[in-house]
């Protein structure tokens, strides 16, 4: 039955069941559709591609009895996210993650099953402590004390599937997992496509953190936040690395100098002068006056426009699969497209090596 599966893709496309009547031409009435999505009736075959077209999706989709379910998906501090904007957005998330877990099952050996690790250091009691786990997590990946190139590179070689959505301005990111009855759960970082280079960077080193750190029940979630948030300050700008960078000790850094560090370490300008306050290269009284000069010419707020905007990180993994899965022919150039989601020409130029 195709039920809960329709019922995703509407939801995914954001359309009523009133909406898809329209969008297939009231080749049946939204009542209809809505028993298709109950089990109350099956669409016959034309009904079905209507459907499948309309949304977007394969008939072999809406027919498939794969099962993923999406958990912990969390929508931290984003009231202003409403309650279909986030259905539409986990229905998109599941969707993608489905998607990928079918790729990865075509190729077999290729799938990094993710493993949070489980040592004392990501026990965390107080924000501060999550500086340790950044370092921890750097140490037992084998990243030196170096900037990160590509955070998105980085999180899906580790096994954390990164999804790109559109969405409201207020909503960065949540961390999720795609569940299949006795397979290990797939973890996921959602990120807002919307957003510029630098707020998706810290982003998803901050749902990172709430993939690696582990709190006592006693943490509120203020505070678990502030920890993400820290461990994502230090993991994308290590202490050893910014303390040779800058000293120890500062009364005041320079715009100049800071867009200089910027294009270093690939963040925005207001996490390099938090950091120097964390750590302490910036005196309270200092830092505070920093700070007050970057709000004042709006460098303080989260996805501020700033001097040499970072370009946006691009999640490539799946694709590179597809096409290895091509070139193998382990999946015709039809299955890429539904897997893929993208037009023919698209896929050819890919094929072709004419770019995107």
């Amino acid at each position: 039955m195709i039920g809960s599966r329709l019922k995703l893709a509407r939801e995914a496309a954001g359309l009523s069941l009133r909406e898809l009547q329209d969008r297939i031409n009231n080749l049946v009435s939204a009542q209809a559709i809505g028993k298709y999505e109950r089990d109350e009736m099956m669409p016959s075959s034309s009904v079905l591609l209507a459907l499948a077209k309309a949304l977007t999706v394969t008939p072999d989709y809406l027919l498939s009895k794969r099962e993923v379910k999406l958990a912990e998906i969390d929508f931290r501090r984003h009231t202003a996210a409403g309650e279909k904007e986030q259905r539409a957005v986990e229905a998109i998330v599941l969707d993608y993650a489905e998607r990928y877990i079918q790729l990865e099952e075509l190729l077999p050996g290729v799938a990094t099953v993710w493993k949070a690790p489980t040592e004392k250091e990501f026990n965390i009691k107080a924000p501060e402590e999550a500086e340790h786990a950044a370092d921890a997590l750097r140490a037992m990946w084998k990243l030196g004390i170096g900037p990160i190139n590509s955070m998105m590179e980085l999180l899906e070689d580790k096994g954390i599937k990164v999804v790109e959505v559109q969405m409201p301005e207020s909503v960065s990111g949540s961390k999720a997992f795609a569940k299949q009855k006795d397979k290990d759960a797939s973890a996921l970082i959602v990120v807002n496509s919307n957003h510029n280079g630098e707020r998706q960077r810290f982003t998803l080193a901050h749902e990172l953190g709430h993939l690696v750190l582990r709190f006592p029940a006693s943490l509120s979630e203020k505070q678990q936040e502030k920890a993400a948030d820290r461990f994502a300050g230090a993991f994308l700008i290590t202490r050893e690395l910014l303390y040779k960078l800058v000293g120890k000790s500062r009364h005041v850094i320079e715009l100049g100098e800071l867009i200089s560090l910027k294009r270093f370490f690939k963040v925005s300008i207001a996490a390099l002068v938090v950091r120097c306050g964390q750590l302490g290269i910036l005196a309270k009284t200092s830092y505070a006056k920093m700070f007050a000069w970057l709000k004042a010419n709006g460098l303080a707020d989260v996805g501020a426009a700033e001097p040499e905007p970072l370009p946006k990180e691009v999640a490539t993994r799946m694709k590179r699969l597809c096409l290895r899965g091509i070139a193998e022919g382990v999946i015709s150039e039809s299955k890429a497209l539904s897997l893929l989601r993208i037009s023919r020409k698209a896929l050819e130029r890919e094929l072709t090596f004419q770019g995107a």
